[in-house]
């Protein structure tokens, strides 16, 4: 067989050259979170709703008396912990139970985002719907405008949607006659939305409300993310969307195109975008399609954006209530991150330490555990102590232990420490310890989505940057069985590290 010629040879290199340099690691450059306190909002969410409506002035009357103030809601420790003012350990610190200690120094800005109030949110919500779906009353209409045009975000905007303003007579004739649904601000109604077609219940009015909310607090954090990453809108390249809603029509229920709306609230004009949906794992499943389509050079900028769920505020209200707590579940929550090819300097995704739930792999927690912590980290040769920290989902524990539902990270983190008994890497009597240093309290608001692992992705990627963390992995696990199309679980995980960027060329220039 004939031999390469040197000049065969020389291409030959300059082709390994070119893939490697084509083919960049992904890093996650920039996360935001946000909180959306809605008070007004909590009777629509589905356990609440579903309570007024068997009871209709009982149960409104216990929840009214039961919601907390803005403020309240501001100095929240897990809530300030969220928007990044406060790390996840501090908690361990602040007495319990945190909603009767609230922070003095709580701010509504963090190193992430921040804590919008009622009255911005709902001027941002008229600001977002291109088909007069709202109609807002004519005194509220100049106060919403108002609120929405102090934010540094919108001042600047066309708020001439928010302008003018409708009569109270026909807000309430729409409400008693045509099934829209009131909007409240400071106790009283300030406008309604309406249902888009009269047959067709994916565009009814407490659906759409939800894809507006979703989509309003998904472009919050949006703003946030480009902000926090210095970056120009039009620079983003792809948009997906993990938020849980569907949105669509009677004929194409999950259709999607809420990246794009997002992305077009946001000023991105030079970006597409699609929606992905993993019931709780979508966020994870998004930044796996983004790693992957920059890891392949398809996109060098990919947004990942996801908006809160209205069908989960006040979901767990009647144990808050019977307990004579306050109604925690009174937020919505907003995620982005970008992901771009090797910058030199932040944390880099390993894309052979991605962990998945397989179809045949069983639904037992310990066969989840293994697929999404064990087989992953063999991959790459690592043990479970060698993991600086683990981030699962990160609910809030004073929510879901008072409605009987356990403390979830906890739980999570006790299965991964007895994988770690089960390899000898520790002692039985070590788990309380191994949950202390490699686990967190949960602080996420229960949205579904928004708890699933990447709530600490902001502080993971700050901390490896600054140099007190090498690296940590992101576990989030899903009822797909909640569609009742299958009884199957689902699970993702990946895993970031320290990026070696910078000490390569400060190595390289010494050596120079």
């Amino acid at each position: 067989m004939r031999k390469p010629c040197g000049r065969w040879k020389q291409k030959s290199k300059s082709r390994r050259f070119f893939e490697r340099k084509a083919m960049p690691d992904p890093v996650i450059q920039a996360c935001s979170y946000i909180l959306v306190h809605v008070p007004g909002f909590v009777r629509y969410g589905s356990k609440p709703s579903r309570e007024i409506a068997d009871s209709p002035g009982a149960a409104l009357s216990v929840l009214e008396n039961h919601l907390r103030i803005y403020e309240d809601a501001v100095a929240y420790p897990p809530n300030q912990v969220f928007i990044g003012n406060l790390h996840p350990d501090s908690l361990n610190g602040i007495e319990q139970p945190w909603y009767r200690h609230p922070l003095s120094d709580a701010s509504r800005y963090g190193v992430y985002g921040e804590i919008m109030p009622q009255e911005e949110f709902l001027g941002l919500m008229k600001l977002a719907d291109d088909f007069d779906l709202i109609w807002l009353e004519r005194e509220a209409a100049p106060l919403l405008r108002g609120a929405l045009q102090s934010h540094p975000f919108w001042k600047d905007s066309d708020l001439g949607k928010i302008d003018g303003g409708v009569d109270m007579e026909h807000i309430h004739e729409r409400i008693e006659n045509k099934g829209s649904l009131p909007l409240y601000f400071r106790g009283r109604i300030a406008g309604c939305i309406h249902r888009h077609h009269d047959q067709d219940d994916t565009l009814k009015a407490q659906v759409l409300m939800e894809n507006l909310m979703a989509k309003a607090s998904g472009a919050l954090a949006l703003k946030h993310l480009l902000k926090k990453a210095d970056l120009p809108a039009k620079n983003v390249e792809l948009l997906l969307n993990c938020s849980e809603e569907a949105a669509g029509d009677r004929y194409n229920r999950g259709g999607g195109g809420m990246a794009k709306a997002i992305g077009e609230l946001c000023g991105c004009v030079s970006a597409t975008g699609c929606d992905i949906k993993a019931f709780c794992v979508g966020p994870l499943y998004a930044l796996l399609y983004a790693f992957s389509l920059v890891k392949a050079r398809v996109f060098q900028r990919v947004a990942v954006v996801g908006g809160g769920s209205m069908a989960k505020l006040g979901m767990k209200f009647k144990g808050h209530v019977a307990k004579g707590m306050p109604i925690l579940e009174d937020v919505l929550g907003g995620i982005a991150f970008l992901v771009t090819g090797d910058d030199g300097e932040s944390p880099l995704v390993r894309l052979d330490g991605i962990g998945k739930h397989d179809i045949g792999s069983g639904s037992s927690q310990q066969n989840i555990m293994e697929s999404l912590v064990l087989k992953p980290l063999d991959r790459m040769g690592k043990k479970i102590t060698a993991v600086d920290r683990y981030a699962v989902e990160l609910q809030n524990p004073e929510v879901t232990v008072s409605a009987g539902s356990g403390n979830v990270p906890l739980t999570n983190y006790r299965m991964i420490g007895a994988l770690a008994v089960l390899r000898n890497e520790i002692q039985r009597g070590d788990i309380d310890r191994f949950v202390l240093k490699h686990g967190m309290p949960g602080f996420s608001p229960t949205q579904g989505h928004i708890p699933a692992a990447v709530p600490f992705l902001g502080h993971a990627v700050d901390a490896i940057k600054r140099g007190e963390m090498n690296n940590a992995m992101f576990i989030a696990r899903g009822s797909l069985f909640l569609g009742r199309m299958t009884q199957l679980s689902d699970g993702l995980s990946f895993f970031i590290e320290k990026n070696p960027g910078k000490q390569k060329s400060t190595r390289s220039e010494r050596k120079g």
